[in-house]
């Protein structure tokens, strides 16, 4: 037994050096609030900081856009951490490969570069529910950002495994991380202070024992803002008004922060592609910093927002808006991660603001670009064919009460034919292909408040499909809490509720395991196709979906996202990463043109093409 001790001492002799030398480089550099600045080493730091979000950027390029970073001027990067990413079930955590956001923040401290980090449950960004998970909607009672005892427990979770992460990466513990956002724009939601103070000691229980600061809007400030953090302000970058507004909630003095600053903006489908000149913003950009005032620009690089991660925009006075996979943003950096016309000008006007006697590196040369030859596609699958062990229940059920996150649900149930009459789905999140008897007889879209079609039943007992998609739940607003997806209450036919229905989950979360076929009979109803090119060199490259319908495509297993003709969005941004050279094997789940059997690549993004009169 004395044996046994003697080696669990001498095995833990390394680990208590460890911590020594870990307490040693806490010294290393210190970070602290003064009177109208930021203090790095007790000496004045203007942080010029860019948003790059880890899942938007796949794992292998995550250094090249951090050199970017550098090139441009930027001395910090700023993150969300996106809760739904490391907890998609209960209780199942996961921070590996793509989602390994504490590689991400040693990366840039290896770049030179500072990270600001913002892992508040609640993300908005876009991203599917604001961030949250969707089995939150199975705890019943539970109300998301609220002092409701089943979220703060749920919160205090996954907190805590964050903080295990990212804890031990504070500055004030070796580390590069500046600073940890509470909360996220909370006042543009409610101006509950003990809510905010309940975040704040989460935080600190789970390790984050440095710099805390909120960031709002100007006209919400004073209701996101806990009294002992920073207020910081997004969206304005008059110097006046950021200093007022911030000495007026910090007891009159800084530093002063523009959390966020949108020098461009993103897209949602069927409508146009957002742009905004550089030159609009230049001036801007030079003012706030010869103001010694802190920026974070958001976006400096977008990516892509890629498997079923894009959220919506609902308002109740303005249509269901799900946004694109594309995520280019119209930012300094493009979706690829090459320097843009913004970008050389924005580096322009951070060079003349450095102290005399600093440059910055030299730009890197932009990445190749290649166009892969027409794709033919010999194998498919009809989706119809993939239905298996169904859930079995009177009602529809919706996507959370079947346990499924995101993807699509395939509805059936029957009916007595020889009739017309009104298909209502009441309630329908988001978007249905209606069939009967095995054909497509019409398409409903949520965006379009569209719930109902006249239908002809022929005689006799009629099957009726129903295959509905989950579009994005919503990341912004009230409407966070009505995000239950599929068939949320009922279907009817001319009147008459329709009982006694079969769901077939259909989560598209893999791809690898379906049965393909060298040929099949063609019908106008989904299909998944596969087809394989090769490859001598690889490079970036863009799918050029523009004869195509709606769907998302998988190549060598990674989704790449969604594609639908009504744009603006026609290509999907295919990296070099994840290509090989040799074979290479793409997957497409087209919904509503099962005719199409062709696709190409071409060197150069698509962003900007509407269509109209489509699906």
């Amino acid at each position: 037994m004395k044996n046994l001790r003697y080696l669990v001492c001498l095995l833990a002799l390394p680990l208590a050096i460890l911590t020594d030398s870990e307490k040693v480089n806490a010294q290393q550099h210190t970070f602290a609030l003064g009177d109208s600045t930021f203090l790095l080493d007790n000496k004045p730091f203007q942080i010029i900081s860019g948003e790059i979000h880890y899942p938007r950027v796949p794992r292998e390029a995550w250094r090249q856009r951090m050199k970017m970073a550098k090139a441009m001027g930027l001395n910090t990067i700023g993150t969300y951490v996106f809760w739904n990413l490391h907890e998609p079930e209960k209780n199942k955590f996961d921070f590996s490969g793509n989602n390994d956001i504490a590689e991400f923040v040693r990366i840039a401290k290896e770049e030179g570069l500072w990270v600001i980090l913002r892992p508040s449950p609640y993300v908005c960004a876009e991203w599917e529910f604001g961030g949250y998970p969707y089995w939150l909607q199975n705890e019943k009672g539970l109300v998301v950002r609220s002092k409701e005892k089943q979220y703060l427990k749920e919160y205090e979770t996954y907190i805590k495994e964050v903080g295990k992460q990212l804890a031990p990466l504070q500055i004030n513990h070796g580390g590069n991380i500046l600073m940890v956002q509470v909360e996220n724009e909370y006042g543009s939601y409610s101006n509950d202070k003990e809510y905010l103070a309940i975040n704040r000691e989460l935080f600190k229980e789970a390790g984050f024992d440095g710099l805390l600061y909120t960031c709002d809007p100007e006209a919400d400030l004073s209701n996101g803002h806990l009294p002992g953090l920073l207020p910081a302000i997004n969206g304005q970058d008059n110097p006046a008004i950021v200093k007022s507004k911030i000495k007026a909630l910090n007891e009159g003095k800084g530093p002063f922060f523009i959390a966020e600053w949108y020098p461009a903006w993103f897209d949602w489908w069927g409508t146009p592609h957002h742009t905004v000149p550089a030159e609009k913003y230049t001036g801007k950009l030079d003012a706030v910093l010869k103001a010694g005032i802190s920026i974070n620009m958001y976006m400096f690089h977008g990516g892509s927002t890629r498997d079923f991660m894009n959220g919506a925009n609902d308002k109740d006075v303005t249509p269901y808006e799900p946004q694109i996979s594309s995520y280019d943003y119209d930012a300094p950096l493009d979706e690829a991660g090459n320097a843009t016309d913004k970008f050389m000008k924005f580096r322009a006007v951070i060079q003349s603001n450095l102290p005399a006697g600093q440059t910055l590196p030299e730009v890197p040369a932009a990445k190749p670009a290649m166009v892969i030859p027409a794709i033919q596609f010999s194998s498919a699958i009809k989706v119809k064919e993939m239905l298996s062990n169904p859930v079995r229940n009177a009602k529809p059920m919706t996507f959370e009460d079947l346990n499924q996150a995101y993807g699509f649900v395939w509805y059936r149930s029957t009916l007595d034919g020889g009739k017309t009459g009104v298909l209502k789905i009441k309630a329908l999140r988001d978007y249905a292909i209606v069939m009967i008897n095995g054909k497509r007889v019409g398409i409903l879209d949520r965006r379009n408040a569209q719930d109902s079609l006249s239908v002809t039943l022929p005689k006799g007992k009629v099957t009726l499909d129903i295959l509905v998609e989950n579009l994005g739940r919503v990341n912004f607003g009230p409407n966070l809490l009505k995000n239950k997806k599929g068939i949320t209450e009922s279907v009817s036919f001319a009147g008459k509720e329709i009982k006694n229905w079969e769901m077939f989950k259909l989560p598209f979360n893999a791809v690898n395991q379906l049965k393909f076929k060298p040929a099949y009979r063609k019908d106008n109803t989904p299909v998944v196709r596969k087809g394989t090119f090769t490859l001598k060199e690889t490079a970036d490259t863009y799918l050029d979906m523009q004869k195509w319908g709606k769907g998302m495509v998988w190549v060598n297993g990674k989704n790449l996202g969604k594609y639908w003709e009504i744009g603006p969005q026609q290509t999907l941004y295919l990296p070099a990463e994840w290509l090989k050279k040799g074979e290479n094997e793409i997957v497409v789940l087209e919904l509503y043109k099962p005719e199409q059997t062709t696709l190409s690549g071409l060197a150069r993004p698509i962003l900007d093409q509407i269509k109209t009169n489509v699906k």
